[in-house]
């Protein structure tokens, strides 16, 4: 079953957390909270807003093997909203880090002076090992989120790759502390994922499913077909 195949990830490395300590955030590269006020119809109103950087995501075919590829990875903000703490300590033996692991899409944010299809490409070697053509990245489409807070861009791409383009076995950047593992599901699994609530997975993450089943799922069932 899936969940007996792919959740075999909790006992990897990254699901080891211990010494989990809560602390004020004085200064962070990624995040910056401020508040807005302003009139909306004669009310003078406020909202408390986090900016935060734009990012990519691509959902990812690999053809020769009638795969999709997805990596999985601890997400602290996942974690702490599913445990609680006393005195700003985690009891790290009552909720297991296996609670922050998540199923996401491969992905990254725009830091650098990038465009975003190149951001793309440098994330999908980094996370997943392909090296992936600019002109092989397609663009599927851009949405806001965390529309409450934040409101920040993701570009959604798709691209198809084959096992040839393997560079290696991906994993993320060590220098930024990355630790990630690749998952490769048939498109039954992950369709199957999509209404499964046990598996913690972003919304773009169903959305990028839905639309590849919508658009693409039925093109390469009838090419495997058409090969027999």
């Amino acid at each position: 079953m899936l969940k007996n195949r792919v959740w075999l990830l909790q006992k990897q490395i990254m699901d080891k957390i211990c010494d989990v300590r809560i602390v004020d955030c004085l200064e962070s590269s990624y995040i910056k909270p401020y508040r807005m006020e302003y009139k909306q119809n004669g009310r003078q109103r406020v909202w408390d807003l986090c900016k935060v950087h734009d990012s990519v995501a691509c959902i990812v075919y690999n053809s020769t093997r009638d795969r999709l590829l997805f990596v999985t990875q601890f997400r602290p903000g996942v974690y702490m909203n599913r445990c609680s703490s006393v005195n700003g300590v985690v009891d790290t033996d009552r909720y297991p880090g296996s609670l922050g692991l998540t199923l996401e899409l491969c992905a990254g944010i725009t830091d650098k002076d990038k465009t975003v299809e190149q951001t793309m490409q440098e994330e999908l070697e980094e996370e997943i090992g392909y090296h992936v053509p600019l002109d092989r990245i397609q663009k599927v489409t851009a949405y806001r989120s965390g529309v409450g807070t934040q409101g920040s861009k993701q570009t959604l791409f798709y691209a198809v790759v084959r096992d040839e383009d393997r560079t290696s076995s991906g994993g993320g950047n060590d220098s930024e502390g990355e630790m990630i593992q690749v998952i490769e599901m048939s498109p039954s699994e992950a369709q199957s994922v999509l209404m499964d609530e046990s598996i913690m997975r972003p919304p773009s993450l169903l959305f990028a499913v839905q639309w590849w089943l919508a658009n693409h799922a039925s093109k390469f069932a009838a090419k495997e077909a058409a090969d027999k």
